[in-house]
């Protein structure tokens, strides 16, 4: 697959077990484009994610409170959290209009990680042909 010339700033995101995150993420809608063992570089909805293998000792994930998290800013917000409902976190990630102004969910992701997919509330409610909430 030719990859395409995009100009962006993509997060590089580590897993304590990658070979396992690959199929979270697969489940989010990307596909893997390119990488090698230890590195995989995953396209989807109009964004990409790299994801490198974390090392152990100080480089490993910690699950308990991991630091990294991933923004997913795309208008499908609702499809993605459909794909992932069960991952939802609740009561607290449901799907809703935050007062930041973002349409957004939040996802429990592989060690630990909180994934957030949203788009902004007044472009949600443009499209919406009522003009309020899609849900």
């Amino acid at each position: 697959m030719p990859i395409p010339a995009t100009v962006g700033a993509f997060a590089i995101v580590p897993h304590n077990d990658l070979a396992a995150a690959i199929p979270f993420w697969e489940r989010l809608g990307f596909t893997r484009v390119g990488g090698d063992a230890a590195y995989a570089i995953m396209t989807g909805w109009g964004c990409e994610v790299n994801l490198t293998q974390a090392g152990s000792g100080p480089w490993r994930v910690p699950e308990e409170h991991n630091p990294f998290g991933v923004f997913i800013r795309t208008p499908e917000v609702e499809a993605i959290a459909a794909l992932v409902d069960d991952l939802i976190i609740r009561p607290g990630g449901v799907l809703r209009h935050r007062e930041w102004g973002l349409y957004e969910v939040g996802i429990a992701g592989p060690d630990g990680m909180l994934i957030r997919i949203g788009w902004p509330s007044p472009l949600i409610r443009e499209a919406s042909p009522d003009g309020g909430d899609p849900a």
